[in-house]
């Protein structure tokens, strides 16, 4: 097809999948069970987290966080004691566990206290690049002491990483699409500056599309997807990862 039947179905594709439907099999329901900022941001990073496998276990797993963290995970961040981290041990999903957790509950709680927050550690003074604000939050949250092992679960784009789950928790938190599914709390940051989720599912529909052509779903794939779905819509090229993932994942084209 033409680049604009491309555009034509692509753009109809996202328009497809960007409802509220969507949100019934995602971990996207996670932070919209919220209503507080600091709540929704807090319940969408830990869930994007361990958004990796089967999507029945993530959800099923995000709501036990959250369950452990007494379903007020701002409150709980803030407000822990040793006796209630002590709690989330038992924890795991995959290679996430207690300790993983634990350590990301007491980095969480530095980055409020001491970096104004979530959005302000990816804001990171205006750059625009949000590939190295995310290699500069890992910095962030990992500058208080911490278990080696739990840098493994925070990705660096600035060392090869496509930073899928990243880069989802940053479309969820900045895109505000007026469909009720993306929740665009974040107004610092544009959603001109995101970068389509890059995952097995739509790293194959775009390379089925011709629109990627490198093989492996990395860093330099990102950006070359990035640039191809600019040309396409420079003021929203996330909003393509609903068309290429539910070509991809549900209609397996």
């Amino acid at each position: 097809m033409t680049e604009t039947e491309l555009k034509e179905f692509l753009d109809e594709k996202a328009d497809f999948y960007n409802n509220p439907n969507f949100i019934e099999s995602d971990p996207l329901q996670i932070p919209h069970s919220f209503s507080l900022k600091e709540d929704i941001e807090i319940s969408g990073f830990l869930a994007s987290t361990i958004a990796w496998g089967n999507r029945k276990m993530i959800i099923n797993n995000a709501k036990k966080m959250m369950d452990l963290l007494g379903n007020s995970p701002y409150d709980f961040v803030m407000n822990h004691n040793e006796d209630q981290l002590i709690d989330l041990d038992d924890f795991v999903h995959r290679t996430f566990n207690g300790t993983d957790f634990k350590q990301f509950i007491t980095s969480l709680k530095h980055i409020y206290q001491n970096h104004n927050g979530l959005e302000n550690a990816f804001y990171n003074d205006g750059n625009f690049n949000l590939q190295e604000n995310i290699s500069h939050f890992k910095k962030v949250f990992f500058e208080i002491e911490h278990p080696l092992r739990t840098q493994k679960h925070i990705s660096d784009p600035l060392k090869g990483s496509a930073a899928k789950r990243l880069n989802m928790f940053l479309r969820w938190m900045v895109r505000d699409d007026n469909r009720g599914v993306d929740l665009g709390i974040w107004k610092k940051i544009s959603p001109s500056q995101l970068s389509c989720p890059l995952d097995v599912h739509s790293g194959n529909m775009a390379r089925k599309l011709n629109i990627l052509t490198r093989k492996q779903n990395d860093a330099k794939a990102l950006l070359e997807l990035d640039t191809y779905l600019r040309t396409l819509d420079p003021t929203d090229p996330s909003k393509y990862d609903f068309a290429l993932f539910g070509l991809g994942a549900i209609e397996k084209f």
